[in-house]
């Protein structure tokens, strides 16, 4: 899909006034911390971000309507300022037909980037119940392998597995740590949702289906 359709089709979801814009470029988070970006200036703020589609090819980023009154303020000159906006017109935050942000939004994009790839990690850190099966895969295969290969082949065979599910692991959680501390720098708040997951909010933000800012 083509950048210009890309900002069309979130700028029509925007002018319907929804409560809820769904943001969906193709397996992109720079692209989808760019238009979450537009939204913001559209008085949007992000809510959550998470991988779908075919074999998870989409990042799914879910932009919620802000309804304090600075974010109508910040809206309505967006509009006065980028009038053609979708149509071929300029687009706040960004140079003119691209996704990539503009100077002076370099750093908000940097943030939103950082929040939609913290979300989409979640997915695959593994908690403690995943961990104990992968290891038990392992085991499994070691046992299969034991049929047609020698003790010594099987159990080694086993064991690269398992340690490369040990160094995914830990990549994993430390690349996650890293951009968590970012976060915090940024003046983000840590917060657990309903199923247990850290998040991270803008101080006065709620947690989506709570309170304002975000829609129930």
């Amino acid at each position: 899909m083509s950048v210009e359709r890309h900002i069309a089709g979130m700028l029509q979801q925007i002018a319907r006034q929804q409560d809820v814009v769904e943001i969906a470029p193709q397996g992109s988070t720079p692209k989808a911390a760019a238009l979450a970006h537009v939204a913001e200036q559209y008085g949007y703020t992000y809510g959550m971000a998470y991988r779908t589609g075919f074999k998870n090819s989409l990042v799914q980023v879910r932009m919620y309507r802000d309804p304090q009154p600075g974010a109508r303020v910040r809206e309505a000159a967006t509009i006065t300022a980028h009038p053609q906006a979708g149509n071929g017109g300029t687009v706040p935050g960004l140079e003119q037909s691209s996704l990539k942000p503009l100077p002076e939004a370099v750093a908000a994009v940097a943030v939103l980037k950082d929040l939609i790839t913290f979300d989409v990690m979640a997915q695959y850190i593994a908690d403690r119940s995943q961990k104990v099966k992968g290891y038990l895969a392992c085991a499994v295969l070691t046992v299969i392998l034991l049929i047609d290969r020698s003790p010594v082949e099987a159990v080694a065979s086993g064991g690269a597995v398992a340690l490369l599910f040990t160094v995914a692991f830990k990549v994993g959680a430390s690349r996650r740590g890293k951009i968590a501390q970012r976060l915090t720098d940024a003046g983000f708040l840590a917060v657990r949702d309903e199923q247990g997951g850290q998040r991270f909010l803008r101080p006065g933000q709620q947690l989506p289906g709570h309170t304002n800012p975000f829609a129930a």
